[in-house]
């Protein structure tokens, strides 16, 4: 079997089960089968697999065919550019999340220096670390504090710290929301469950089966775990400093009600994404 009819057999049977994106998948997958990057595919096109190689590829497939996301096969997932390690401890890192490191950077770069301190950051609900490796890479003077209840999570972040050589300038901490901080930060940024409990159970099947609850329940509301972040900030934040938070579609009225109720007075803002969704709200203190 060559790569160019592995990947039609794969994107083929991928189709016919209702996979999404199935020849971008089927290539994924062909590539880790192989060990093949996606430039090998597609300039070795009559390259010809192995009888492991093909063993291993239909062994990937079933796993697809049984909705185990890709990344969680393959224990990768790119996200801001960046390769992370992911396994079912964690939630998978989303492309919308990236407009909330996006907004995190551009309000870092223009806040005033601190010449007695580095800037301090805290990635609340850290999960894999996506978000806080991404502001060590970009931000490479700025101290990030990565609070997860997980210690499953913590240990999969763990190993994307050690990965990317940041193992030095995120602390990881265990506890719940901003609790473990040992200080107040300049900045707050958070990616909290925001799924209704009533609707868990209408995700695909990739979502309930495989990934964490408790990185997706936010409870009959939806913003429980928002609602307690926004208690417990007025002591966490810095005079000056910055909240931000991803939330989801057709939440913004809600979350502006609860900001008013527990930061009243303060200055906030959404911040759609590409599909004009109001992704980010930035509240500045």
């Amino acid at each position: 079997m060559t790569l160019t009819q592995a990947l039609q057999q794969s994107t083929c049977v991928l189709s016919k089960s209702g996979i999404e994106d199935s020849r971008i998948e089927a290539r994924i997958l062909l590539g880790h089968a192989t060990n093949l990057s996606p430039v090998q595919i597609c300039t070795e096109p009559q390259k010809t697999l192995s009888p492991e190689e093909v063993d291993r590829l239909q062994r990937l497939i079933k796993r697809r065919l049984q909705h185990e996301p890709t990344a969680y096969i393959i224990s990768q997932r790119e996200f801001y550019g960046i390769d992370f390690y992911v396994d079912r401890r964690v939630l998978i890192p989303r492309p919308e999340t990236e407009i909330l490191v996006d907004t995190v950077l551009k309000t870092a770069r223009t806040r005033v220096c601190y010449p007695q301190r580095p800037l301090t950051i805290a990635d609340i609900g850290t999960g894999c670390g996506a978000i806080a490796v991404s502001l060590a890479l970009n931000l490479p003077a700025v101290k990030v504090y990565a609070t997860d209840i997980s210690p499953y999570a913590l240990q999969v972040a763990a190993l994307n710290c050690r990965r990317h050589q940041v193992d030095g300038q995120v602390i990881l901490l265990q506890g719940n929301l901003l609790q473990p901080l040992p200080e107040p930060v300049d900045l707050i940024v958070a990616n909290l469950p925001y799924v209704r409990k009533s609707e868990l159970p209408d995700l695909s099947p990739e979502i309930v089966e495989f990934e964490p609850r408790i990185a997706l329940d936010g409870g009959e509301s939806g913003l429980e775990r928002i609602k307690q972040l926004l208690e417990q900030a007025r002591e966490k934040i810095n005079a000056g400093g910055c909240l931000l938070l991803e939330i989801g579609q057709n939440q913004e009225t809600y979350v502006g009600r609860l900001i008013h109720r527990y930061l009243n007075g303060l200055n906030f803002r959404f911040i759609t994404d590409l599909n004009c969704i109001k992704r980010v709200v930035k509240i500045d203190l």
